[in-house]
């Protein structure tokens, strides 16, 4: 029976990986692994098993994953090092870790697990009646201040289309796009730009919040030196807010007086009501959690506190009809007439 063949490139290495179940036998088709026209042959449940091994680190554990016997899954790890031409991993006493090799290519082992997920959420969203799934990855600011009037005007645009909304750090929405596990992204600019298809889309101002109590609370605006000189609750050090001050406060020669790290900007209020420092959010956040009178809303002034948000996705090639209405819908939004 011919089954279906997921094709790809590794490294200018063309393969085919052909589904089966964990008990089948595999069949491994070997050539030279120099040759760039060499071709490989494994199924996705090796590939699955690498991954597995790689987050374990040990055949045993990975194995167990995947309900495969440790010597069945040993023999698929050495074969998938045969046909490579390198070593995935290294053979610890205790365990195994990654060689510089396997985790170059644990990048691209993920990305076919994920293409292949979104090809089943995608078939499955069809058979629903949908038109199709568009996965759109922003960080919390974002998905707070813009995205609910975005996600409706998507709604009555393009109506069948489902939006996968993950929200994530402006960090990890550049390493979802590089990876290509999303269809879109938005980001904050001041992190960089991603090698891909760029657009503008939102801005924001961030403010300096303070109890009533605080000693910066009869100030009608912050400067830079102010907020430094600040006790601060910051989110967690891979957020955009968080890696500007750190890196405000690197070129200043400080260091980052950070007294406490929360997970979102509701907690950040919680503990800046009790005078325990002050807290730097956007603007209409700051309206939004922390807009009663036990507190204090103080403009920052300084380039750094605005902030522009881009929206990056994968190629136009690439993108469905589904997510290329999305990201016209989203791209409105750079235009003089969107609603910002």
């Amino acid at each position: 029976m011919q089954h279906p063949c997921i094709a790809a490139t590794v490294f200018g290495t063309s393969f085919v990986a052909r589904p089966t179940t964990p008990t089948s036998a595999q069949t491994i088709v070997t050539s030279p692994a120099h040759s760039r026209n060499s071709r490989l042959h494994f199924d996705l449940t090796t590939i699955q098993l690498f991954i597995a091994v790689a987050d374990q680190g040990s055949i045993t554990r990975g194995a167990e994953r995947l309900h495969l016997a440790p010597a069945a899954a040993s023999r698929r790890i050495l074969e998938l090092e045969s046909q490579l031409g390198v070593s995935l991993f290294e053979r610890l006493p205790h365990g195994m870790a990654c060689t510089e090799a396997g985790r170059a290519l644990l990048a691209h082992a993920r990305g076919i697990t994920h293409t292949v997920q979104r090809m089943q959420d995608d078939a499955a969203s069809f058979v629903g009646g949908d038109l199709g799934v568009v996965r759109v990855a922003a960080p919390k600011s974002a998905v707070i201040q813009f995205l609910p009037f975005d996600i409706l005007r998507c709604a009555t645009e393009c109506p069948g289309v489902r939006i996968d909304l993950q929200e994530m750090n402006s960090q990890e929405v550049q390493q979802s796009l590089r990876r290509g596990t999303v269809d879109i992204g938005i980001y904050e600019g001041s992190l960089g730009v991603v090698d891909l298809p760029t657009a503008p889309y939102r801005s924001d101002r961030l403010v300096l919040v303070v109890a009533r109590g605080h000693a910066l609370a009869k100030r009608k605006k912050v400067t830079t030196e102010d907020v430094l000189d600040c006790d601060l609750i910051v989110l967690g050090e891979s957020s955009a807010i968080s890696v500007g001050l750190e890196r405000l406060a690197e070129d200043a020669g400080r260091v980052l007086r950070m007294r406490m790290r929360v997970s979102g900007f509701d907690s950040i209020a919680a503990l800046v009501a009790q005078n325990l420092g002050g807290g730097v959010m956007p603007e209409a956040i700051a309206r939004e959690v922390a807009g009663g009178s036990r507190f204090v809303r103080l403009p920052i002034v300084g380039e750094w506190a605005a902030r522009h948000f881009v929206l990056c996705h994968r190629p136009h090639g690439t993108l469905s009809s589904a997510a290329l209405s999305v990201l016209q819908v989203l791209a409105q939004n750079a235009k003089p007439e969107s609603r910002k």
